[in-house]
């Protein structure tokens, strides 16, 4: 199967729901992140879509459902030539996302939990929580990503 360049709409577009374990995370990302590098809207060197999506479903998982084996995380992927967002939904209450304490705050320092937000704001061009906390949405340029990845291999 061959993928043309001038392509018009999603290169992958996908659906899948997890089981509220955290051994779940790693063998689906592996296999999503072989699915988008394989697509070109990540590249080789690129981590950043990787980590953000682990952190993502590290909370939806332990913080949203609270591990209940009833429960499942609901992924939605997108991606296209310029960008990939991807959404993530769990079947917890949610949370305020105005009480999201400052990771980098010499209070918070010392604390285990707080960093996977700041993470996932830091790594992605867009983060946003909608549906009271119960689904965060994000979203990177392709294209960003790649002139990243060109800015950082031309200091070395």
């Amino acid at each position: 199967m061959t993928m043309a360049h001038n392509q018009v709409g999603p290169c992958i577009e996908l659906e899948r729901s997890l089981p509220s374990e955290v051994a779940a995370i790693s063998p689906f990302v592996d296999r999503l992140m072989l699915l988008f590098r394989k697509c070109g809207c990540v590249s080789e060197g690129e981590s950043g879509v990787e980590i953000a999506l682990r952190e993502a479903l590290a909370n939806a998982i332990i913080h949203g459902n609270h591990e209940n084996p009833g429960k499942h995380v609901h992924v939605h992927c997108r991606c296209e030539p310029s960008e990939i967002s991807i959404a993530v939904k769990d079947e917890g209450r949610g949370f305020d996302t105005n009480e999201i304490a400052d990771p980098t705050a010499p209070e918070n320092t010392g604390s285990v939990h707080g960093r996977g937000i700041y993470l996932m704001k830091a790594l992605m061009d867009e983060v946003r929580f909608e549906e009271g906390g119960v689904v965060v949405h994000m979203r990177k340029s392709a294209g960003q990503a790649a002139a990243k990845d060109a800015q950082t291999n031309s200091l070395e």
